[in-house]
């Protein structure tokens, strides 16, 4: 099994940057895709960048031109370089796999960004954006 450990987070002024990185640990070249999620207070979880075995990417609107995914397989970390930040992007930040398990089809790969298809979760890394 996969297990997850994000870290990176903090507190920084809009305008800043962060890079969030996520490692992973356990069978991590089961992994169809892995992803960032979000949760603010009050609002439901959110998909805000996601990566299939393939290389394929996914973004958010309010990710894109701003949030960079990246993983480097060699060190088994996901990265979430985060620039320009905004109020708004404070939130728990998640890291998530979608591994490979019994009747499961691989479905990430074309819905990357959908909480639903991940089945292994990080505990999260809060990021605070203060204006």
């Amino acid at each position: 099994q996969v297990q997850l450990v994000e870290s990176g987070g903090g507190s920084v002024q809009s305008g800043g940057s962060l890079r969030l990185s996520c490692a992973a640990s356990g069978y991590t070249s089961s992994s169809y895709c892995m992803a960032w999620f979000r949760q603010a207070p009050g609002k439901e979880r959110e998909g805000v960048a996601g990566i299939n075995s393939g290389g394929s990417t996914s973004y958010a609107d309010s990710a894109k031109g701003r949030f960079t995914i990246s993983q480097d397989n060699a060190k088994n970390t996901l990265y979430l370089q985060m620039n320009s930040l905004k109020p708004e992007d404070t939130a728990m930040y998640y890291c998530a796999a979608s591994s490979a398990r019994p009747s499961y089809s691989g479905r990430c790969y074309w819905n990357l960004l959908l909480p639903a298809e991940y089945n292994v979760w990080g505990q999260g890394t809060q990021v605070t954006v203060s204006s």
